[in-house]
């Protein structure tokens, strides 16, 4: 027969927290790692591109098509 190592469960409890913690801190740390690189790459493009971009060809009937067709969308 062996003899099993048995936590008490209050002792289980803590070992749970504790890993949730230590998945949750390794998380954030992904988090801020992408965050940091995000807003490295815009500073680096907004550096690097210095020409504004030109405004795109408007048609007559473009300006229209932000609108509902109709004004009471749900009138019969």
């Amino acid at each position: 027969m062996t003899s099993r190592v048995t936590y008490a469960p209050q002792d289980f409890q803590k070992m749970c927290e504790q890993a949730e913690r230590d998945h949750e801190s390794r998380k954030l740390i992904i988090l801020l790692d992408r965050v940091k690189k995000q807003i490295a790459d815009r500073q680096s493009s907004s550096l690097s591109v210095d020409t504004p971009k030109p405004p795109a060809a408007i048609s007559s009937d473009s300006g229209l098509t932000g609108l509902p067709r109709r004004l009471a969308p749900f009138e019969r």
